[in-house]
């Protein structure tokens, strides 16, 4: 390469980067803002309906807007997290109506009482505000890409307080083994930005410092964290299995969508009822914190899946990821105490596990361990999503998620999940 073609080839670099830097601020700026807002409204809410129990008895209404909110907007496509995930690998579109829909629809989700997380939302405000910025500065079809991930790191980190975690995620959950290196600056930075803009808010960041966390010395204790590790794997293959089985079946015996909402919603209301306690509604932000304190009812997984399994299948939005923590972290406190190991620290290993294996992104995982749970027991968490990782298949909660390459063998699959 001659001198003058080093010295053109290098204010390209810089040209790109100070594009990506001013773009991913931007992004970065708005996610956040939108991200906290976002924030607030779910809290103000959650606050609201356990002030006022008596919401709950609205969910089949809930439903029901929801349903009709979704039926305005219908020649839009699939208005979903899906279509985000496609958008990155694809020339697909990601229409901005997307970001008003999911924010007041996981909005009312909330305040009625589903049993739904906050990630769906995340991914489809993020993606949806980075495709419109895209397009309001005329980006060329493969920068729409990575600004779509951008924006999904920037909210994803807003919500979450996890900013690394956010662009990793970003980056990984599209393609199952291929890493999207080109976003690197785009998500770190819209990720960094988007996470001091909550902070200014005044919102807290998802951390747990009241674990028993240690990073283990004993080949025995090892054993059983590997075993719990693959255990925890078992069951977001079961969780997966129950979203995807119901959603199915569901739209097949009730082919109304406004039946089915209001069906759904009712079965929620005759559930928490059965249950005797609102446990199981909303994201269970305090349930998981009493897992990572070490307590957990032990049944507590399998109705938080049901419960979530019905959410989803009835309409009702917000995302699988939270749920996932509460299924995680109340699973591996008591599966840990059978082992032998210390229920909490099982707790903060079925938080992670149960990530890894739902999302299919080992990196993302061990890098929410550390800015979640700190580096006290970095090695431990780096087999406990690697264990995760491969036990849990070819299972996700994305659709439009692609497995490039086997989990058990040096072979290019590009498969679909399952």
């Amino acid at each position: 390469m001659t001198m003058s073609n080093t010295i053109k080839a290098s204010v390209d670099y810089v040209k790109t980067l100070a594009k990506w830097i001013i773009l991913a601020a931007l992004v970065g700026l708005v996610g956040g803002v939108v991200g906290s807002v976002f924030h607030l409204s779910i809290d103000f809410v959650t606050e609201l309906r356990g002030e006022k129990t008596w919401l709950i008895w609205l969910l089949p209404l809930g439903g029901l807007v929801i349903a009709v909110l979704y039926a305005v907007f219908k020649k839009q496509g699939r208005i979903d997290t899906n279509r985000v995930i496609d958008s990155v690998r694809t020339e697909s579109a990601v229409p901005f109506v997307m970001a008003p829909l999911i924010f007041v629809s996981t909005v009312i989700t909330h305040l009625v009482g589903g049993s739904a997380g906050r990630e769906g939302a995340a991914l489809q405000l993020g993606g949806s505000l980075g495709y419109a910025i895209g397009k309001l500065v005329r980006l060329d079809k493969s920068d729409k890409h990575i600004i779509v991930m951008s924006g999904m790191s920037a909210v994803f980190a807003a919500l979450f307080g996890t900013p690394v975690t956010a662009m990793f995620f970003a980056l990984e959950v599209t393609s199952v083994g291929v890493m999207y290196y080109v976003g690197l600056v785009p998500c770190v930075i819209s990720a960094f930005v988007a996470s001091r803009t909550a902070l200014a808010f005044g919102l807290s960041p998802v951390r747990f410092n009241n674990v028993s966390l240690y990073e283990v010395v004993s080949i025995s204790v090892m054993a059983k964290i590997i075993v719990l590790a693959a255990l925890c794997a078992l069951v977001s293959i079961l969780f997966c299995l129950a979203i995807k089985r119901c959603e199915h079946y569901s739209k097949k015996l009730i082919p109304n969508q406004y039946l089915r909402a209001l069906l759904g919603g009712a079965i929620l209301v005759l559930l928490t009822v059965l249950a005797g306690t609102t446990d199981y509604n909303g994201a269970g932000m305090d349930v998981i914190s009493r897992a990572m304190s070490g307590q957990a009812r032990c049944e507590a997984f399998l109705i938080k899946i049901l419960f979530t399994a019905i959410t989803i299948s009835a309409g009702f939005k917000g995302g699988e990821i939270v749920p996932t923590f509460f299924i995680g972290s109340t699973f591996g406190c008591v599966a840990a105490e059978l082992l032998g190991l210390d229920p909490s620290f099982g707790a903060s290993i079925g938080f992670v596990a149960l990530f890894c294996g739902v999302v299919n992104c080992p990196v993302s995982s061990f890098v929410l361990a550390l800015e979640v749970f700190g580096g006290n027991a970095i090695l431990t968490f780096a087999v406990v999503c690697a264990v995760s990782y491969m036990m849990s298949g070819y299972s996700s909660l994305y659709k439009s998620q692609r497995i490039m390459y086997s989990k058990l063998k040096d072979e290019y699959i590009n498969s679909a999940t399952k």
